[in-house]
């Protein structure tokens, strides 16, 4: 392998079998992950974790915080700061429900991975320490699905600061994969007075790394990931600072990014929209670059 792209072997078959119509795609689940950055002397960091070797899906490959959207959050009514749902909805191309969920599991997903908790006593603050056997228990609770995020904020009485988010980009999970995402990424500075730590059960590193520094290590082969993963490292490699990226987040296109596998004189050819760079010929021997 030239570069670190993630690829599983069963990829062929799955899209023969797309192709033949002996499979039928699964509709994708909502999702939200998040670039969470910091400052260095040297430009912003981003905050990555590298998924444990077991999992079933991309093992070993470095990713943001992120998951899965709980629908108990699309209709609960909760403190909610900076932009409105109706601006959200806009934003994100859903309903204004839809949003609210989105946007409470991208701040949850930063929350149980990553500890970090973007959200207040007041619409202009942020919760400082999130350590101690009470927010463990709170986190854990998130983490089993025993406790929505709404009601966990509620349970707070804290503010969800969705003023410190800024959509990024959308990629959808190809339609020959069994689990689908239509995951929405978010970009946010790590606010004052909070740190970050290994939080999640499905990862087994975490690292701040400079999305350049990743993005070279990808293509060195040194780091598995993801295309989604490389091309927003890419995206975030220009911006000096953390706030400079937040400042473009509203220019940014939310197209979906969706893989199109086609063939091609007897091979398989995938691609990815706009992003030529992850496109793979896949012979009838196997994948090649």
């Amino acid at each position: 392998m030239a570069n670190g792209q993630w690829y599983p072997k069963e990829w062929p078959d799955l899209i023969r079998a797309l192709a033949d119509g002996s499979l039928t795609p699964v509709s994708p689940k909502r999702a939200a992950t998040v670039m969470l950055l910091k400052d260095t002397d040297t430009g912003p960091a981003v905050h990555m974790l590298r998924r444990r070797a077991s999992m079933a899906f991309a093992g070993g490959a470095y990713a943001y915080p992120g998951g899965g959207v709980d629908p108990r959050d699309d209709d609960h009514h909760i403190r909610w700061a900076g932009p409105t749902r109706a601006w959200w909805a806009d934003r994100l191309g859903v309903d204004e429900t839809a949003a609210q969920a989105i946007v409470c599991a991208a701040v949850r997903e930063t929350y149980e991975e990553a500890g970090v908790l973007l959200a207040g006593p007041a619409p202009d603050s942020v919760v400082g320490d999130t350590t101690g056997e009470d927010w463990e228990a709170d986190r854990a609770a998130l983490v089993a699905r025993d406790l929505s995020f709404a009601e966990f904020l509620e349970r707070r009485g804290l503010v969800l600061r969705s003023d410190l988010l800024g959509a990024w980009t959308r990629w959808i999970t190809p339609e020959f994969e069994a689990r689908r995402y239509d995951t929405w990424f978010f970009v946010a500075a790590l606010p004052e007075g909070q740190r970050t730590r290994n939080a999640s059960t499905e990862a087994d590193r975490t690292v701040w790394i400079r999305p350049e520094d990743a993005a070279a290590s990808y293509d060195k082969g040194e780091l598995l990931m993801m295309p989604p993963t490389v091309a927003t490292l890419r995206q975030l490699a220009p911006h000096g600072t953390a706030a400079g990226a937040l400042a473009a987040a509203p220019g940014r296109d939310l197209t979906p990014v969706l893989a199109q596998a086609r063939l091609e004189n007897g091979d398989i050819v995938l691609s990815w929209p706009g992003h030529g760079e992850f496109t793979k010929r896949i012979p009838t021997g196997g994948p090649t670059a």
